[in-house]
């Protein structure tokens, strides 16, 4: 009980200083509120020092308009746009332009006019074929920048895969863009040939037209240069398959090319 009632006196003497410290504020206009206590804050460059810093938060940015974000999206879509363009126009420089200009293509070959004269095949019994080729080839070179230059050339007409006449050609160049036309005649005279050529050719000629059908081979070693660069020899073989030459009868010893067009012919290029 005597704990108790020091802790209500305690109290109460609190209680009364609180109450007399509550009017001496009224007395002298301050709020009746809590007073703090601790060093006062000395006026601003009132002893040289800077003013105190605020912490308050700063306030936040306005909020964009519908007008600034429309120009940052389009802005954004030209940026990429643009990159887009660049990388496009730098892979025409480095890839699209160095293949239609710099590496070497391959010419054109077509079998442009041929004719069969003196043709005249033995029985099977010997087997001895005379005849000459008069034939047109038109070679076209779609390099734009480059010249090729064609050695040790060699013609040969065959039927089926037997090789019926043989003959080297003259060396001959191209420049870009050009167009050449090589005429030669290929002749046999008393050439033996093996029994299934006879079967075969006669066959042909035996039906309605009397076509047959002959296979031209040109082999060439090929090189291509531009300005002070050349390459190095390569093989070139062209292929002309079936060009058919109509006699009209198996009687006939004259006979041209069948059809309007042109024969078009395969090349092969062997680096």
């Amino acid at each position: 009980m005597r704990s108790l009632g020091f802790v209500e006196s305690l109290a109460l003497i609190c209680h009364e200083f609180l109450r007399r410290q509550s009017q001496d504020c009224r007395r002298t206009g301050y709020p009746d509120t809590a007073v703090v206590i601790g060093c006062p804050v000395p006026a601003s460059g009132s002893n040289g020092s800077p003013p105190p810093r605020s912490f308050y938060p700063s306030p936040s940015p306005p909020p964009r308009s519908r007008y600034t974000t429309m120009c940052i999206s389009l802005s954004r879509h030209w940026i990429l746009a643009m990159a887009v363009f660049i990388a496009l126009v730098f892979l025409a420089v480095v890839i699209i332009i160095p293949v239609l200009f710099l590496v070497p293509r391959v010419p054109e070959f077509v079998v442009s006019s041929a004719c069969v004269t003196g043709f005249n095949l033995s029985s099977a019994q010997q087997q001895q074929l005379s005849a000459s080729f008069d034939l047109n080839l038109t070679v076209h070179s779609p390099n734009r920048l480059k010249r090729i230059y064609y050695e040790r050339v060699t013609a040969s007409v065959l039927y089926a895969s037997d090789i019926l006449s043989e003959n080297p050609l003259a060396p001959f160049d191209q420049g870009k863009g050009e167009t050449t036309v090589l005429r030669f005649r290929l002749a046999a005279l008393g050439e033996y040939v093996h029994s299934d050529v006879v079967r075969g050719i006669e066959s042909d000629r035996g039906r309605g037209d009397g076509a047959v059908g002959f296979n031209v081979r040109v082999l060439s070693w090929v090189k291509f240069g531009y300005g002070s660069w050349s390459s190095s020899w390569s093989i070139l073989s062209v292929h002309c398959d079936d060009v058919l030459i109509g006699f009209g009868n198996s009687r006939a010893s004259t006979g041209c090319l069948l059809g309007s067009a042109p024969k078009k012919c395969i090349v092969i290029y062997s680096k």
